[in-house]
């Protein structure tokens, strides 16, 4: 990295706290050294800002990068493409002439212009003018591109060959502002993954204004605290579920305006809900005339140059995380979503990509240390993930960060000061592809107990983990969702409430409930769901393209059907609300991690406490217990508070939730105490101490 802590003998430099995290691990010991070698190049990139100006500013780029309207009615604009030979701005202002506003070069490859207001003091150019940035490069060519600082970008009507149009924001009328306070962040984390464009039943793109309207309060009455918004960066596919971004400043203009976000986040707010985007900093769009792609035409600007610009399976272009001020691009998007939009938190795309040079392409982690401080590891990247949560933290105390990590890198969810990434939560990766796994291929019969639990329980002690039973990605074309895995083309036929007895339905319904339940109580210490997978919404994704004819139909979630008291879904839905007001109510996700007394393969059977709790499930396709004996550190009386079998759900009812259950001492399970209580098949249970 060159800079003066970089260049230490990495056992000399100072990591505030990273015996903390040696003493959580004694294993992580061998590698004192390449953590605080880490460490030493994150102070040498905050170095390099403090050198230039500040944090603050540094991280407030989009206040001078970009186009800015002053006080005076002149237009000010900054920008950096170091591979151009000279910038120019045209636009329906001056009835689009490509040269007579040339910016002016400055060092380091940034380019700035000044264009003086009308003799009545207005600005030239006015809200909503279409303009274009002409980068003329250095063997003669001029091309249009859009500013990477643009705020608003439309998409014309469907035309062969037409890409975005930067447009200038600055209304002087309906402006919004923020009326209601941020929400603290919670301690225990329900997320409800959603994406405004198809939380509508109609065949359209759904809007900002129908989400705040229609979704908000459906989203509280389930009893989710938090929802993280997809595809909000711009993007000019549609289908790729925003994670091919156009223009990273830019709220996507297909869901509405600026203004229009600006309300949905403010009156989620006004409701309790903690709202955090979906950020995709881990590659970009490789568009050109839309894109960030040869803004300053080359190949290199924002990302790195050749082969290693370009990921092998995406088909998109890579950061150059070493570049100055592609730093700046970067960490002033952040603030930008957190003071322009009033955010509260990120969800961070794609981390298992940036922090390995393989991106994770065929790359299985077993879990051996050397694969997490190796020559594999992407430090450029790993050190602009540290510098990001460093400085997301700092600003602002009440941000929670995400990352999207397969790999389960050490230390990712502890703070910079530990040498860690600075993440708040790590999404559990390996827990759907486990559930998905035994649907697709493991009877009933021979689902492993050890299994499940060792998949819903290994994660790093003190670092903090999103659990889920799927989210966006088992809900695309070409996979499958729980609901469906289980029920399938039953669905179509038996999910009336007067429908004939179905094995199948019954079966789907009863494990949908438990694989959530079982998720939510011992994966983690947040829990997330996909929009409608509550409801075991019964097809899949898939957004309008050529092969499928540009259909919406399978781009939009089907809330007829949850709403209809005639169909069953309505059961499930009713589960997934019990579940999370429960767990609102004795917070589970906060505590520590449950203790497991019992996982019994040819019984079926798990039994677990948390939280003053006691769970238990029976996965048995066909035995149901009596009297089975289940240990447990809890004494007193004991009452049923939440059970998968009631007709409300679904079940059967076959157990009365009336009845106490009174603790007897003696050690059962290594536990010191035990009950005895009635598992019917394909039922989960949770107990408190009866008051």
């Amino acid at each position: 990295m060159g800079g003066k802590h970089s260049k230490m003998d990495p056992m000399d430099v100072e990591v505030p706290e990273l015996q903390k995290q040696l003493d959580r691990d004694s294993y992580l010991k061998p590698y004192e050294r390449e953590f605080k070698r880490r460490y030493a190049c994150f102070l040498d990139y905050l170095e390099r800002v403090k050198d230039e100006s500040n944090l603050e500013s540094f991280t407030t780029g989009y206040k001078t990068f970009g186009l800015h309207f002053n006080n005076d009615g002149s237009v000010y604009c900054l920008e950096w493409a170091p591979g151009a030979k000279q910038l120019y701005l045209t636009g329906d202002f001056n009835n689009w002439n490509r040269e007579n506003y040339p910016y002016k070069k400055l060092e380091y490859g940034k380019w700035e212009l000044t264009i003086p207001p009308n003799s009545d003091g207005t600005p030239i150019i006015k809200h909503l003018s279409e303009i274009k940035i002409v980068v003329e490069s250095h063997h003669g060519e001029k091309m249009d591109r859009i500013s990477p600082w643009a705020t608003y970008v439309v998409q014309p009507p469907r035309e062969e060959g037409v890409t975005f149009k930067q447009k200038v924001w600055n209304p002087s009328d309906h402006v919004y502002q923020f009326k209601y306070p941020k929400v603290p962040k919670p301690s225990s984390l329900r997320i409800y993954e959603c994406h405004v464009g198809i939380a509508t039943s109609e065949y359209k793109v759904g809007t900002y204004q129908e989400f705040k309207d229609n979704m908000l309060d459906r989203i509280l009455e389930l009893g989710y605290n938090a929802i993280q918004i997809m595809a909000i960066m711009e993007h000019a596919y549609y289908a790729s579920f925003g994670y091919q971004v156009t223009s990273f400043y830019a709220a996507s203009s297909r869901f509405g305006t600026p203004e229009d976000l600006k309300e949905l986040v403010d009156v989620a707010h006004s409701k309790g809900l903690y709202v955090m985007l979906d950020v995709v900093h881990s590659h970009a769009s490789k568009n050109v005339l839309d894109g960030l792609n040869q803004f300053d035409s080359t190949d290199a600007g924002y990302f790195h140059s050749g082969p290693k610009g370009s990921h092998p399976l995406w088909d998109s272009r890579l950061f150059n995380y070493s570049e100055y001020e592609v730093l700046r691009f970067l960490l002033s998007n952040l603030r930008w979503y957190i003071e322009e939009y009033n955010f509260d938190g990120f969800r961070f795309d794609g981390v298992t990509s940036m922090l390995y040079h393989s991106r994770g392409a065929g790359q299985g982690f077993s879990g051996h240390y050397d694969e997490y401080f190796g020559l594999n590891v992407d430090s450029d990247a790993l050190i602009y993930l540290m510098l990001a949560n460093y400085m997301l933290h700092k600003f602002y105390p009440n941000c929670i960060t995400i990352a999207e990590d397969v790999s389960g890198m050490p230390a990712s969810c502890r703070p910079v000061s530990e040498g860690g990434l600075g993440f708040d939560y790590r999404l559990g990766m390996a827990i759907p592809d486990m559930w998905i796994k035994l649907l697709k291929e493991v009877k009933d019969d021979d689902w492993n107990m050890g299994n499940i639990v060792h998949t819903l329980t290994n994660r790093r002690w003190m670092e903090k983990t999103v659990s889920y039973a799927e989210s966006h990605d088992q809900a695309l074309v070409g996979d499958k969702t729980v609901a469906f895995w289980l029920m399938d083309k039953e669905m179509y036929t038996h999910m009336a409430v007067s429908s004939d007895p179905s094995l199948i339905i019954d079966r789907g319904i009863a494990l949908h409930k438990m694989i959530r339940l079982i998720t939510n109580s011992l994966g983690g210490e947040a829990y997330l769901n996909f929009i409608g997978n509550e409801f075991g919404h019964p097809e899949w994704l898939d957004f309008p393209r050529d092969g499928n004819q540009s259909s919406y139909h399978y781009a939009r979630r089907q809330w007829n059907l949850v709403d209809d008291e005639s169909l069953k879904y309505k059961f499930l839905n009713n589960f997934d609300k019990s579940m999370n007001h429960l767990e609102n109510k004795y917070g589970w996700l906060n505590d520590n991690p449950a203790y497991v007394s019992l996982k019994h393969e040819d019984d079926k059977i798990i039994a677990f406490e948390r939280a003053g709790l006691l769970f238990v499930f029976n996965f048995h396709p066909t035995k149901s217990f009596t009297d089975y004996k289940i240990g447990l550190n809890l004494s007193g009386p004991l009452k049923i508070v939440l059970n998968s079998d009631n007709s409300e759900y679904g079940g059967h009812s076959r157990i009365d939730n009336n009845i106490t259950y009174p603790t007897i001492n003696g050690d059962w399970s290594g536990r010191q105490n035990h009950t005895f209580l009635y598992l019917p098949t394909r039922t989960a249970l949770v107990f408190s101490m009866s008051n």
